[in-house]
Formats: structure tokens, C-alpha cells, sequence
């Protein structure tokens, strides 16, 4: 069994916020995959299914960005679910716009989200980056930017490809295929090539 826990904050004020990526990308993955439905469990949206013979909990935090810990570190218990069986989906300012990368452990790299994960249960899970990039004016602050909703030609473009793209090659890995789950996306979504302002 794994735990796939998207972040973001909830209602809809927020729902097509840069920052809430990670909410669309398990979104996409309990369409795909027919998973049973979101039902509220504490602090958090649950929902059950399969992807390939894996049986995966998909969570959506309902405690906004800054608190997310709790409702995963509860989740985790409650299904004895060990650190190194979790993947934590996420926007990354710090990665190109577009691009996907998966790593176990490291830092938090200011976010958030990731920084309360740390705190309730330490840092040997999945990070799943969605890269967001960084903001494309001098003038914008990093706030405003994963606060504001991905622009027209970002959601009829690139995001739409990255969250199939995931969404398709997810038993990769929940079969710990990181290297493949990578590849396979870059394959099927390039990054958008105009994009210069941020890093891998």
C-alpha cells in the first residue's frame, strides 16, 4: 500500500492556483484510475483505489499549505503506511516550468508545505516536483506568484500535458520506477522551451 498525497489549499478560491498543482495532479489520478471517491476523513479528502496491482490512498490536506503535516503524518498512522511508501506531489519554484522530477528525502527548499511534512514525520518520503518555475516579472514576489492561477495558455498548453503525463505513467511509480516515471514524462510532455527564468 501507498500513500500519494497531493498539496494545496482548499476551496475555490484557490483550485487553479499555481500553488495547488499537487491537489490536480492526484485529481487527475483518481480519474484516470477510477478510484472509489473523495470522502472527508479529520483533516484531510481520502480516496481509495488501484493503480496497476498497487493499492494507493490518495490525500488532499484540507488545513491549507502551512499545515500539512498533521493530516498526512495521520494518514500514514492510521494505515501503518513507512515513510519511504509515500509521494508527496508538489509545485517547484526552483524547477522549470513544466518539468517533473522525484527525489527521496532532501530538504523542504522553502516550502511550506513540504517544511510541516518534515516536522510531524522527518523528511524519507517522495517528493513528486512539479516544476512552477519562478515568477516571470522582477516586479512579482514569489507570494503572488504560487497564489496566482496558472495563465489561459498555461492550462489549454503545457499543464495539461504534465498532470495525463503522470497520470499514465503513475505505475511506474508506485512500482519505485523513478528513473522511468521521469523519462517517460519528459517524453510524452516536453517543458515549453521559452521558458528561461528558472532552473533544473
Amino acid at each position: 500500500m501507498l500513500l500519494f498525497a497531493g498539496l494545496g489549499n482548499p476551496g475555490p478560491t484557490y483550485a487553479m492556483n499555481r500553488h495547488n498543482v499537487g491537489f490536480m495532479a492526484v485529481d487527475q489520478l483518481a480519474d484516470a484510475y477510477g478510484f472509489a471517491g473523495w470522502q472527508k476523513k479529520g483533516a484531510a479528502l481520502h480516496n481509495t483505489g488501484r493503480i496497476g496491482s498497487t493499492k494507493i490512498i490518495l490525500l488532499k490536506p484540507q488545513s491549507f499549505m502551512n499545515k500539512s503535516g498533521l493530516p498526512v503524518a495521520e494518514a500514514a498512522r492510521f494505515h501503518k503506511i513507512p515513510a519511504e511508501h509515500i509521494f508527496v506531489f508538489h509545485d517547484e519554484l526552483d524547477l522549470a516550468i513544466g518539468r517533473v522530477r522525484v527525489k527521496q528525502g532532501g530538504g523542504h527548499g522553502g516550502h511550506n508545505g513540504l517544511r510541516d511534512i518534515d516536522r510531524h514525520m522527518g523528511k524519507d518520503y517522495w517528493r513528486v516536483r512539479i516544476g512552477i518555475g519562478r515568477p516571470t516579472h522582477p516586479s512579482m514576489d514569489v507570494k503572488a506568484w504560487v497564489l496566482a492561477d496558472f495563465a489561459k495558455d498555461e492550462t489549454s498548453g503545457w499543464l495539461p500535458k504534465v498532470l495525463d503525463a503522470i497520470s499514465d505513467e503513475a505505475p511506474r511509480l508506485s512500482s519505485f520506477d523513478d528513473g522511468g516515471f521521469m523519462s517517460r514524462i519528459a517524453f510524452l510532455a516536453p517543458a515549453p522551451k521559452h521558458d528561461d527564468n528558472s532552473t533544473l
